[in-house]
């Protein structure tokens, strides 16, 4: 009966993505269904609504922090901070060393901000447009601005995905970075050196500053502008608290609105709510965006989406298949098996947070919770946005343009799952000859 309702699950949403539906609507579906097997398991309905918002409550802060992330990114933009970073970095790249500098402008804006999907639709576009302009290829390119554009979804501490893992496994945010760098040190730098060789390799191409121009007409880009992001780097090393962190970021990002881009108390206030809206036509595709109101739909994924960590728990719905990865793990090492179910649930998911969330209660029983969140970062974060029908991955594709095989340039993101499986398998073989 278990596979009979996952599987009624995995229908919905497959059904959802081929016919356009919005990820939620399946969402929805699926928590009726599992609602529906609690019932039939002689569970009363007022039991499962508690079990549903004792998974509600695990997530409770993260869903506060997604309102704090919306007004920083409409801010950010509304202050000319992201527009100063896009305008002088820019400038750097070189038709020679351009999947390179792409890839690391697109880590450090979305190390920055926490968003994949921001970063894709600002420097991600300026670098698609220049690399169109020049004449580069596509799928390079694209794969490159879509590793970078998930460098900080994985390791940022704005990230929601980062914020999630750490409030599902009960670990600490800034120690679970710190070993996301370590872990991915050696794909990174294998990383930059597959997109340093292929730049190398196509030396021809011009770029116009001509199209910066409209960063300089719609802003005051004073160095003033780079304090939110600053404030978030300092906080951040100091690992100050996250709300504390960003709400100092807020306040410094709506003084510089109203101080230097000449905004009102009331303008400054929608575009807290609604987002950033622009001026100039030039910029409206780049830069539009962010808010509270932004983040309604992850709001209401993640809020859903944590309810069915507590129907499982409460109705034993996952047992039998935790029975499965279990067995795994004791053949290819713990991460390897949370590596194959990761794998999986993103084939099925379709969005990050239910990959991240069905992985993590599949699995959280073969490791520690240190390990698991180091794990599924390295999984099921990074996998994501690797399959084509995902929202992780296609959204920032089709607002780049870009065609789907560039998903195979994207080195960072596989090179992460592929580099740690090794590491992990090494390690249990040492172990095995210890022993």
């Amino acid at each position: 009966m278990e596979w009979m309702f996952l599987g009624g699950f995995c229908a919905l949403l497959f059904a959802s993505v081929a016919l356009g539906f919005h990820i939620l609507w399946a969402l929805l579906g699926g928590y009726l269904l599992f609602f529906a097997y609690g019932l039939l398991r002689g569970h009363t309905p007022a039991a499962l609504l508690g079990m549903s918002a004792q998974g509600i409550r695990t997530v409770k802060n993260i869903l506060f922090l997604f309102l704090l992330i919306g007004m920083t990114t409409a801010l950010w933009r509304g202050s000319g901070t992201i527009a100063f970073l896009i305008y002088h970095a820019a400038g750097l790249i070189s038709p020679a060393v351009f999947p390179l500098l792409s890839f690391l402008l697109c880590a450090g804006m979305s190390f920055l901000t926490g968003t994949s999907f921001g970063t894709a639709a600002t420097i991600g576009a300026i670098c698609m447009t220049m690399a169109n302009t020049m004449g580069l290829s596509p799928v390079l390119s694209a794969g490159a601005i879509l590793a970078g554009s998930f460098f900080g979804d994985r390791c940022s501490p704005m990230s929601t995905s980062a914020l999630l893992v750490s409030a599902l496994t009960e670990t600490d945010l800034y120690h679970n970075l710190k070993e996301m760098m370590t872990s991915a040190a050696v794909p990174l730098a294998l990383t930059c050196a597959i997109y340093l060789g292929a730049g190398l390799a196509h030396r021809e191409g011009t770029f116009s500053q001509s199209l910066l121009e409209p960063f300089a007409q719609g802003f005051t880009l004073h160095w003033v502008t780079v304090l939110p992001a600053a404030v978030i780097i300092l906080l951040s090393i100091l690992k100050c608290k996250v709300k504390i962190t960003m709400g100092l970021s807020i306040l410094v990002s709506a003084i510089l609105c109203v101080a230097l881009q000449g905004m009102g108390l009331a303008e400054l206030i929608r575009t807290a709510l609604l987002g950033y809206a622009p001026s100039l036509p030039a910029l409206a595709d780049l830069l539009s965006g962010g808010g509270v109101v932004s983040m309604v739909k992850p709001f209401c994924i993640v809020c859903i989406s944590s309810t069915f960590s507590g129907l499982f728990e409460g109705t034993g719905l996952l047992e039998g298949i935790k029975g499965l990865t279990h067995r795994l793990a004791g053949k290819v090492t713990p991460f390897g098996s949370l590596l194959a179910v990761a794998i999986l649930t993103c084939l099925i998911a379709c969005n990050q947070t239910l990959a991240i969330m069905l992985s993590h209660a599949l699995c959280r029983e073969d490791q520690s919770s240190q390990e698991l969140a180091i794990g599924l970062e390295n999984t099921a974060v990074v996998i994501a946005p690797l399959i084509p029908w995902s929202i992780a991955g296609a959204v920032p594709l089709t607002t780049l343009g870009a065609p789907t095989a560039a998903i195979l340039a994207a080195c960072y993101l596989y090179l992460i799952p592929l580099w740690n499986l090794v590491v992990h398998l090494k390690r249990n073989k040492q172990k095995e000859r210890a022993a």
